[in-house]
């Protein structure tokens, strides 16, 4: 994937960007079907996900849930954070399997440290070829703070790797060792040839998948048998191009309003929980 022509997002070393500086964008939406696909690529999550959840008649669920936890960890106060954490764990209770093969747990550190970082590997996607590429000391500060929406999946936080070096390595072996299943395979094709999906989104749906399966690492398009030729990889660039020219044009409001709809999400749910005692 081409590097955009871009300078360095401006930080001084004195005062680094941080997560809250970034994660605000809209357009870090773009690398959210990426992330969710490589999840799903992981073997024990894509077992999981096919026998715990409704992922196939509720597609979007995933997504919003990802966003109202990375929106509230970034930007909201303790109450938020403590109430999308208890709401995870929740949902990650019955998620548990020790007899089939691969065996799999929704607490297992290992598979929570794949979450984080397929979520820290598109968002850096989507800032390197969208947005800005992160200057030296931005980058640091921004991928340790990574670090807590791992530990808030109960992802002791040692095992986040010590810094984006020790990443790449983490990030070359782990997408060396994914194998395709026929559950993983399943629910792939589910995300992105979902059949029931709010009519909102089904005209959206071919720039959602041209997205998603371009923002992957070329190993697991190859993997999972992903359609993409050269047809395809030129529309993509193109889609980049014109989303970096467009993007910084819109207003704040705009570039900020899915955070603040997850946000507010949130925060109903609360005030609905707490009526109901």
């Amino acid at each position: 994937m081409p590097t955009p022509a871009q300078p360095p997002h401006p930080a001084t070393a004195a005062a680094p960007l941080r997560l809250a500086d970034v994660a605000g964008e809209a357009a870090l939406l773009a690398g959210g079907g990426a992330a969710i696909l490589l999840q799903l690529a992981h073997p024990a999550v894509g077992r999981g996900v096919a026998r715990h959840s409704d992922f196939t008649g509720r597609p979007l669920d995933r997504l919003f849930g990802t966003l109202d936890y990375v929106y509230t960890v970034a930007f909201g106060d303790q109450a938020m954070v403590d109430f999308v954490v208890r709401g995870v764990n929740r949902a990650h209770g019955p998620v548990h399997d020790r007899e089939s093969t691969p065996g799999y747990n929704a607490f297992d550190p290992r598979l929570q440290l794949w979450v984080a970082a397929t979520l820290y590997y598109a968002a850096m996607q989507v800032q390197e070829h969208l947005l800005r590429p992160l200057d030296a000391a931005s980058g640091e500060a921004v991928y340790r703070d990574y670090a807590a929406l791992g530990a808030r999946l109960q992802m002791p936080v040692e095992h986040w790797p010590a810094d984006r070096e020790a990443f790449e390595q983490y990030w070359g072996d782990a997408l060396a060792a994914l194998q395709a299943t026929p559950e993983s395979a399943a629910v792939i094709a589910s995300l992105l040839n979902p059949r029931t999906l709010p009519v909102a989104f089904r005209g959206a749906m071919p720039l959602i998948r041209l997205l998603s399966i371009g923002m992957l690492p070329v190993s697991v398009r190859e993997l999972h048998d992903l359609p993409w030729d050269a047809r395809q990889q030129a529309r993509f660039e193109r889609t980049l191009a014109v989303v970096r020219a467009l993007y910084p044009r819109l207003p704040r409001r705009l570039r900020h309003l899915p955070r603040d709809r997850a946000l507010a999400r949130v925060r109903r749910k609360i005030a609905r929980q707490g009526a109901a005692g």
